[in-house]
């Protein structure tokens, strides 16, 4: 049997090992190999918890939960000419997910993109007449005439009397002298529809029109008038560029004027349609004509989607609700005034022909929505209708939106969604004089009121503000 040996005494690095607050142990046993020092054989350091998941974004309150879009109304007339090339490259590039137009019919039955019918306060024709005899000579001077509505003349259906091109009733052609357009008389202009698109793209340029006086005017007059086939080539060269498949958003403008004016002008035989034929033309040319389509088509005339929806078209219609003046002191929408915006934008216009009396505001109610269902994907409201704006406390002098210190959602957002109705709202701008009072002169704080209310998309145009308004939401949300 073997002598144990004793352990060597400790070495000075050990010592102080053991030293350490008792963490380790040093020991001498026997056995083994003879035994000696050992060091216990310590547990791996517990691995570091979790780090807890991020939150989850809050859900948005858009009707399908996807995020708000962004529509460059008219491109970016902020900056712009509206409604030229530059204008709608420039909505592109700064983040519109779409490209909104209005659309009127030519002389030669061509759709083209302008926002009015008269073009002295968009272009810069009455320069242009000043020097070019062929234009001056198609300005139209003809008196339009009173007609007197249908429906009972009382104080709460609005004016007894309105305007009417069709000066000879016996003459559908006539309606090609005086320049009245849905009631509003503007003797003394000129009609887009008294040029073709050569002529308009020969002698007409852009010019912006809202807040001119504020914005950029220095490419007035030199940016071309463009049809709608070249606005959809802008939007899938710059679907192309970006990455981004951005969607186009045609208004059908003025359409009963606009086909009266087609037809007499040879686009289409009395009774049809020249405007929304065209246009479903244009659509199915450029496989535009689906559901799923990148396109929505709007209208404030209700006969003019019924029309497309009868004719085949089954790609998105957005039904637009216009409205006159705000009533601060309660938030409501005034419809019927003692002149002629009664007409212009009280009503559709085809109500008036028809001799019904009732206003836009009859769109929002939960029955009205119902039937706008029947024929359309969404709503395009005025602001201060989805949005009520008031002043608190009220006092009625001299008050005005710079003067509104409240704002409150009202029903229609959720009235819509539970219809099944996405809700587009016009028109956000960035000029002060836009702005209500209790966004303070910024405009995204507007924004964001919108879309924290649940709004599916915003005519803006300011569509580079509108862009970084919506990343400053969708990051309060937590994306």
């Amino acid at each position: 049997m073997k002598k144990s040996v004793p352990a060597p005494a400790p070495r000075p690095v050990l010592a102080t090992i053991a030293a350490i607050g008792g963490s380790l142990v040093i020991a001498a046993c026997g056995g083994g190999n003879g035994g000696g020092i050992s060091l216990p054989v310590l547990p791996p350091a517990p691995a570091p918890a979790p780090a807890p998941a991020p939150p989850a974004p809050a859900p948005l309150g858009t009707l399908d939960g996807s995020v708000p879009l962004v529509i460059g109304h008219r491109g970016l007339p902020g900056l712009y000419p509206e409604e030229t090339k530059t204008a709608y490259e420039a909505a592109a590039d700064a983040g519109a997910d779409s490209l909104e137009t209005d659309l009127h019919l030519t002389k030669d039955c061509v759709l083209v993109a302008r926002h009015n019918p008269w073009l002295s306060d968009n272009t810069n024709i009455a320069d242009v007449a000043k020097t070019n005899t062929t234009v001056a000579s198609r300005q139209r001077t003809v008196p339009g005439v009173k007609v007197n509505v249908k429906y009972p003349v009382t104080p709460e259906n609005g004016p007894a009397q309105y305007w009417s091109d069709l000066t000879d009733p016996n003459d559908p052609k006539s309606v090609l002298k005086s320049l009245i357009v849905d009631g509003q008389d503007h003797t003394g202009d000129w009609s887009i529809t008294d040029f073709t698109m050569d002529e308009l793209r020969q002698w007409i340029r852009g010019t912006t029109y809202d807040a001119k006086d504020q914005r950029p005017t220095d490419l007035n007059g030199k940016l071309p008038i463009i049809s709608f086939q070249e606005l959809l080539d802008i939007a899938k060269a710059k679907s192309a560029s970006t990455g981004r498949k951005l969607t186009v958003y045609p208004e059908t403008k003025n359409p009963i004027w606009n086909n009266a004016q087609a037809i007499a002008n040879g686009c289409g035989p009395a009774g049809s349609h020249p405007l929304e034929d065209a246009l479903l033309k244009v659509m199915n040319f450029n496989d535009l004509n689906r559901k799923d389509a990148p396109i929505f088509v709007q209208s404030f005339e209700p006969e003019s989607l019924k029309y497309l929806r009868s004719a085949g078209m089954k790609a998105r219609a957005v039904q637009l609700v216009d409205g006159n003046e705000v009533n601060y002191q309660t938030g409501e929408m005034i419809y019927v005034t003692n002149d002629e915006y009664t007409f212009i934008d009280g009503r559709p216009y085809s109500w008036t022909l028809a001799g019904n009396p009732k206003f836009f505001g009859e769109m929002l109610t939960p029955a009205g929505l119902a039937e706008i269902k029947t024929y359309a994907d969404g709503v395009g409201p005025w602001k201060p209708q989805v949005m009520a704006h008031t002043i608190v406390p009220y006092v009625a002098v001299n008050k005005g939106l710079a003067d509104v210190n409240t704002i409150k959602p009202t029903s229609l957002i959720a009235d819509a969604h539970k219809a099944g109705l996405f809700v587009h709202s016009y028109t956000f701008r960035n000029e002060a004089k836009y702005l209500a009072g209790v966004y303070k002169g910024d405009p995204t704080a507007e924004y964001l009121a919108y879309f924290r209310a649940g709004i599916d998309g915003v005519f803006s145009d300011f569509a580079n503000t509108a862009f970084a308004a919506r990343a400053t939401y969708l990051k309060e949300t937590g994306r």
